[in-house]
C-alpha cells in the first residue's frame, strides 16, 4: 500500500461530527431496530443478538448509554454495537448512525494527492460494481445466459436466492462483448484493464478476461466487489484447459487479503462462534443454500496471516472441512500451523469418501450437516498425528521426522496451558516421554523468541539509521514495533484508530502471565475502574503553599499516588487507559466515562462498558426507606483505600517473586545481582510493614 493510501485509510472523521453522532444516537432507539426490549426497571431486556439466547439476557440502560450481555460479555454504546452487529468497522459504523439521524459526515480536507489516490480506488470499486451487474443481467436476460449459465447453477442446485445472495453471473462467448458495454457507457479503457477485467493484446485491443465462463464476485467485508472468479463450461469454451480464471492484484484486491464468503458470513459466524473453513465457491454456496451460513472458502490458495487474522476478528473457533483428499489434507497442514500461532481453536472433520463439501451440503440440511461435523470433528493435533503416524509406520528415521513436526505445531501454540495438554496427549499417542517433549518445545519457543528479538533488534537499527522516529514508528509495550497499515489487509487498516501509547518502560519482578488471578490485579481493576466512572470528579481539596485550596480528581489523584512509589498498573492496556485519562482530563466538557465508552478501540470500549455496567440496581422502595451512601459521594475514602491495598497487595507479590529469583541458582552465584536483589527484598519488607500499620488490620508474617 503506497503512503498516500495508508494516509487516505486512516483518516477520521472529524471530532464535531462524531460528538454530534454520539449524541444524537440514542441506545434504545438503536438497539431497537434489531432487537425486541421489555421495559424491566430503570433498563430494557431482550434476548442477545450475538448468541443464541434462551432466556433475555441483553440489557438497555438508556441513562448510560449502554447495552451489555451478561451471558456473551458483547456489549457498548450505539456505535459499537452497531460495528458489532452490523461486522463494520468504527468509521462505518459511524456513517451508519450519521445516515440514521441524518447527520451530514464533515471529513478533513484531502491534499490533492490523496484526492487522486481515492479517486481512482473509487473508480476501480465502481468498475467492478458496473461489471458486476452486467454480468447478472447477461445470466438472466440474455438467451445464452439463460441456456448456458443458468442451466449450469442449476444443475448444480442453486435456488434463485442464493444465485441472487452471492449475485453470480455469466460472461458471454465472445471475446470482447463486456469490453465493448463498458466504453460505450464511458468507463475507461485503463480502469478496466487495472481491475483485471480486461486485457490488451499484442495488437492493442481490448478482451474479456472471463469470456464464456459463470462468474462468482468477491466481496470485501463491508460489501464491496473487489475481484471476479471465473469457471470454464466445457459446452462454450472448448480447448480451454484452465478451469478457473480469477481476477489478478490490483491496487484494490490482493489475494492474500480475501476470504470467498466472508461478507455472507460474518454475522453468523460471530452469532454461532464458530468459522467452517473450505476449498470452493460452490462448497460455500451449498453450504448456505443447506442452511449452514457461517462457512468461508481459502478459494483454493494456502492460508495467509491476513486471511487467518481476518477469521479471528469474528471468531477463536475454527472447523476445516476435508473431502478425504490425503494430498490436499498434507499440502493445507502448514497453513493450519499458522492457525494455531494466532491462538485459536483448530478442529477437523473429513466429509465421507466420494463427498466434498458442496455435494455432501446438496444431500443433507442445516441440521444434520452440523451434527454429522459435531460427532466427527477431531482436534486438529490429534489428527495430524494420527495421520502422520500411518505415513511412518515403523520407520524410526520417519517417526523421529513425525515427532519434529508435532513438536513444532505444539511450540507455536502461545497458551502455556494448552501447550501442556498437547505435551502429554502427543506423548501417549506417540509412546516418548512428556520430558522429552517438553524439552524439544521450550527449545523451538526459544530459538523462535531469539529470531524475533534479532528481527527487531535489526529493524531498530534500520529505522535509527535511516531517520529518526515518527509517532507511527514507535515500539508497543512490548517491545514490537507497531503494525503499520502495510501490515494489515485494507478493511483492518480503515477501522485501526490512531494510538495514543507511547514508549513503555515499565519493568516489573511480576511476570505478565497469570496476573489476573492474583490479588493485585483485582485492585488494579477495581482502581481503574473509578477512574473509568468518576475520573474527572473531584475527590478532595488540598492546600498550595500559599494555604489556597486546590481541588483534585480522582485521576490526579491515582497518578499522583502511583507515581510516589513509582508503580503503575501491570496490565499494558490499564497503562494504555490512565494515560490517556491524564492527558484529555483538562480538555473541554471531558467525562472519563464518556471517553473511554466511546473510545473508537473496540478493546477498550467492551473493558469500559464493562467497568461501569451495573446488572442489579436497588429498587426506589430502598432509596425512599433509607439513605443509602453512593460510591461517588465516599471517593475521598475509598479511591485512596483501593490505591493502598493495590500497593500492599504489589509489594507482597513482588516479594514473593523475589524469594523465588533468589532460590535460581544463577542468580544465587551471582554476587552482585545477588546482593542488588537482597537490597531490594530489605526495603520492600520495609514498606511493607509501615503499609501493614496504615491499613491497620494485617499482620505481617516472615515469608
Amino acid at each position: 500500500m503506497s503512503e498516500i493510501t495508508r494516509t487516505f485509510v486512516l483518516r477520521m472523521i472529524d471530532q464535531a461530527t462524531i460528538d454530534r453522532i454520539l449524541d444524537a444516537a440514542q441506545i434504545y432507539d438503536v438497539v431497537s431496530d434489531f432487537v425486541t426490549l421489555r421495559k424491566r426497571g430503570v433498563n430494557y431486556v431482550g434476548l442477545c443478538p450475538f448468541h443464541d439466547d434462551k432466556t433475555p439476557s441483553f440489557y438497555v440502560s438508556p441513562a448510560k448509554g449502554l447495552c451489555k450481555c451478561f451471558a456473551c460479555g458483547k456489549g457498548g454504546n450505539a456505535v459499537h454495537f452497531i460495528m458489532e452487529h452490523e461486522q463494520l468497522s468504527y468509521p462505518d459504523a459511524l456513517r451508519f448512525l450519521a445516515k440514521k439521524y441524518g447527520i451530514e459526515i464533515k471529513e478533513r480536507e484531502l491534499t490533492g494527492e490523496e484526492k487522486a489516490a481515492q479517486s481512482e480506488r473509487e473508480s476501480l470499486f465502481v468498475v467492478n460494481q458496473w461489471a458486476c451487474d452486467y454480468f447478472r443481467r447477461t445470466l438472466r436476460q440474455t438467451d445464452e445466459g439463460r441456456n448456458i449459465g443458468m442451466a449450469y447453477f442449476r444443475s448444480r442446485g442453486f435456488r434463485d436466492d442464493i444465485i441472487e445472495k452471492f449475485q453470480l453471473g455469466y460472461c458471454t462467448e465472445s471475446h470482447d462483448a463486456m469490453a465493448r458495454e463498458a466504453l460505450a457507457k464511458g468507463y475507461k479503457q485503463e480502469y478496466l484493464v487495472k481491475t483485471g477485467l480486461c486485457y490488451e493484446t499484442d495488437d492493442h485491443r481490448l478482451r474479456d478476461r472471463f469470456w464464456g465462463r459463470v462468474i462468482f464476485p468477491v466481496h470485501t467485508l463491508s460489501g464491496k466487489v473487489v475481484a471476479f472468479g471465473g469457471r470454464v463450461l466445457a459446452a462454450a469454451t472448448k480447448g480451454v484447459k484452465v478451469k478457473y480464471v480469477n481476477s489478478p492484484e490490483s491496487e484494490i484486491y490482493h489475494k492474500s487479503n480475501e476470504l470467498y464468503g466472508m461478507y455472507q458470513a460474518k454475522q453468523a459466524i460471530v452469532k454461532q462462534d464458530r468459522c467452517y473453513l473450505v476449498e470452493g465457491y460452490t462448497d460455500v454456496i451449498s453450504m448456505h443454500q443447506s442452511g449452514v451460513e457461517n462457512v468461508v472458502a481459502s478459494s483454493g490458495t494456502a492460508l495467509t496471516t491476513q486471511q487467518i487474522k481476518m477469521i479471528h476478528r469474528f471468531t477463536n473457533n475454527l472447523t476445516v472441512l476435508y473431502d478425504g483428499d490425503a494430498a490436499g489434507i498434507k499440502a493445507s497442514l502448514r497453513g493450519i500451523d499458522m492457525l494455531l500461532e494466532e491462538g485459536m481453536n483448530i478442529k477437523v472433520c473429513l466429509l465421507p469418501d466420494g463427498d466434498d463439501p458442496d455435494s455432501y451440503a446438496r444431500k443433507h440440511n442445516s441440521t444434520e450437516f452440523q451434527a454429522f461435523i459435531r460427532e466427527h470433528e477431531t482436534d486438529f493435533i490429534r489428527f495430524k498425528t494420527n495421520l502422520l503416524m500411518e505415513d511412518a509406520g515403523q520407520d524410526p528415521i520417519r517417526r523421529a521426522e513425525l515427532i519434529s513436526n508435532i513438536v513444532q505445531s505444539i511450540s507455536v501454540i502461545p497458551e502455556a496451558i494448552v501447550r501442556d495438554v498437547y505435551i502429554k496427549e502427543c506423548a501417549q499417542l506417540l509412546h516418548v516421554e512428556d520430558r522429552l517433549l517438553v524439552s524439544e518445545v521450550a527449545k523451538r519457543r526459544e530459538k523462535e523468541a531469539e529470531r524475533k528479538a534479532e528481527q527487531r533488534e535489526r529493524e531498530r537499527r534500520r529505522t535509527t539509521a535511516d531517520a529518526p522516529a515518527t509517532a507511527s514508528e514507535t515500539a508497543a509495550p512490548d517491545g514490537i514495533p507497531a503494525p503499520q497499515a502495510d501490515d494489515l489487509p485494507p478493511e483492518a487498516a480503515a477501522q485501526t484508530p490512531p494510538s495514543a501509547e507511547t514508549v513503555d518502560n515499565y519493568i516489573s519482578f511480576i511476570p505478565q502471565e497469570g496476573k489476573e488471578g492474583q490479588e493485585f490485579y483485582r485492585y488494579e481493576r477495581l482502581i481503574l475502574q473509578m477512574v473509568v466512572r468518576y475520573g474527572e470528579r473531584v475527590m478532595c481539596n488540598v492546600p498550595d503553599e500559599e494555604g489556597k485550596e486546590i481541588p483534585v480528581t480522582v485521576i490526579e489523584f491515582v497518578v499522583a499516588d502511583l507515581q510516589q512509589d513509582d508503580l503503575a498498573f501491570h496490565n499494558p492496556l490499564h497503562r494504555r487507559m490512565l494515560a490517556e485519562a491524564t492527558e484529555h482530563l483538562h480538555d473541554e466538557g471531558f467525562r472519563a466515562e464518556h471517553y473511554f465508552v466511546a473510545h473508537p478501540d473496540p478493546v477498550i470500549s467492551r473493558l469500559s462498558t464493562e467497568l461501569i455496567s451495573d446488572r442489579y440496581q436497588l429498587s426506589k422502595y430502598h432509596y425512599k426507606s433509607q439513605k443509602i451512601v453512593t460510591d461517588e459521594e465516599r471517593l475521598y475514602e475509598l479511591v485512596p483505600l483501593l490505591t493502598t491495598n493495590f500497593k500492599y497487595a504489589i509489594v507482597g507479590e513482588e516479594l514473593k517473586h523475589m524469594m523465588r529469583a533468589l532460590q535460581d541458582p544463577a542468580v544465587a552465584h551471582d554476587e552482585a545481582q545477588c546482593n542488588a536483589l537482597m537490597k531490594r527484598y530489605s526495603e520492600l519488607r520495609e514498606v511493607q510493614s509501615l503499609m501493614a500499620k496504615r491499613l491497620g488490620d494485617r499482620v505481617v508474617l516472615s515469608l
